[in-house]
């Protein structure tokens, strides 16, 4: 319920708790009554601005505004119990994206806090990202990028590798049929690879409509993928889900690539994928435990990758979570963010709202 101020006129007060935009003119434009009916109170709290990977407490923001809070975004900080209990007004939490692994539920649920997401604001982004990690690696693209640049550079020619092969006919393999999973399935398709998707959540009939086929075992989909891109959320079902036994099914010089949540692809596992040659190769856009350091230990499949070891020229590809980037899309998700944060708190309907029974 809003607070009443100023004869009985509603008053709500809201953070964006990054701090990731000079101004926040278009936040308060979305937000603001256009008939005076209710006021906003909003800022930003600065726990991680722009280009700043990790994020101060919870409790470094003043007291007497956390008191006050009823609506949080956030992009990069966690929001555990602990946290809860720093915000006694809160109603409303979006988180500025698609995952929400960071955010405690369950402590949302029990306090009666409606957690929201935002999945449309890097749809057509992430899954170019998909196709081009794919596409870069499957035609050798960063393997004579590699060998070409060599000390000293490989001869002119073209090199032969289980990795590189003809993409018309093969498989593609879609693991979570999503907003993004289902715009990947209709790229691959329109290059001309046969679509296999495996997704025990989406509706009957979703196969039909894409023109993809489904399967209902997510063995037969490794089993018959020659690439296989992720793109379901981490959840306690989904944790190092895609793992040896999944990957050792997939026919060599198979291909896996990941833009949904690092934890749900067990790195030791790939790691000893592509020891072993089990798999051809892996592009990478997440990572277990983000952000990694520049300094310091890490995992040794990312320390080979840094250090440029040979066994792996041409066979792998990391990006630092960057394949929702674009200009057109973080102005999306500050728009989406604050229709989403006006629709639920102020306007009280129910968009975007992720229920506790969500996988």
């Amino acid at each position: 319920m809003a607070a009443l101020q100023n004869g009985d006129i509603p008053s709500y007060t809201i953070i964006h708790a990054d701090g990731l935009y000079e101004d926040d003119k278009l936040e308060q434009e979305i937000l603001r009554s256009t008939d005076g009916s209710y006021k906003v109170e909003y800022s930003q709290t600065h726990l991680s601005p722009a280009g700043v990977p990790t994020y101060k407490p919870w409790a470094t923001i003043d007291k007497e505004l956390r008191d006050k809070v009823q609506g949080i975004s956030i992009l990069k900080p966690d929001f555990r119990e602990a946290d809860l209990e720093l915000f006694p007004n809160l109603k409303v939490l979006v988180r500025m994206g698609v995952g929400y692994d960071k955010v405690d539920r369950v402590a949302l649920d029990k306090r009666g806090v409606t957690l929201c997401n935002v999945p449309d604001y890097g749809t057509g982004e992430i899954a170019d990202h998909a196709m081009a990690l794919a596409l870069s690696l499957r035609r050798g693209v960063v393997h004579h990028h590699d060998i070409q640049r060599g000390n000293p550079p490989a001869e002119w020619t073209p090199i032969e590798t289980p990795l590189i092969a003809r993409i018309q006919g093969a498989t593609f393999g879609v693991l979570g049929l999503g907003l993004i999973g289902t715009a990947v399935a209709l790229r691959a398709k329109a290059f001309g690879w046969n679509v296999l998707i495996y997704d025990p959540f989406a509706p009957n009939g979703i196969d039909k409509t894409l023109g993809i086929e489904r399967t209902r075992d997510v063995k037969d989909l490794f089993r018959r993928s020659s690439t296989i891109s992720v793109h379901c959320p981490a959840t306690s079902q989904t944790v190092n889900m895609v793992n040896y036994e999944l990957l050792s099914l997939m026919p060599k010089g198979g291909l896996l690539i990941n833009t949904a949540r690092g934890e749900v692809v067990n790195l030791d596992d790939v790691e000893r994928c592509l020891r072993e040659n089990v798999i051809g190769g892996v592009g990478l856009d997440v990572v277990p435990n983000e952000p990694i350091p520049v300094d310091g230990p890490i995992h040794p499949l990312l320390q080979a990758y840094r250090n440029q070891e040979p066994w792996l020229a041409g066979r792998m590809i990391i990006t630092p979570h960057s394949a929702y980037m674009s200009p057109e899309s973080l102005l999306d998700i500050r728009i989406k963010t604050a229709e989403v944060m006006r629709d639920n708190l102020i306007n009280g309907m129910r968009v975007n709202v992720i229920p506790l029974h969500k996988a």
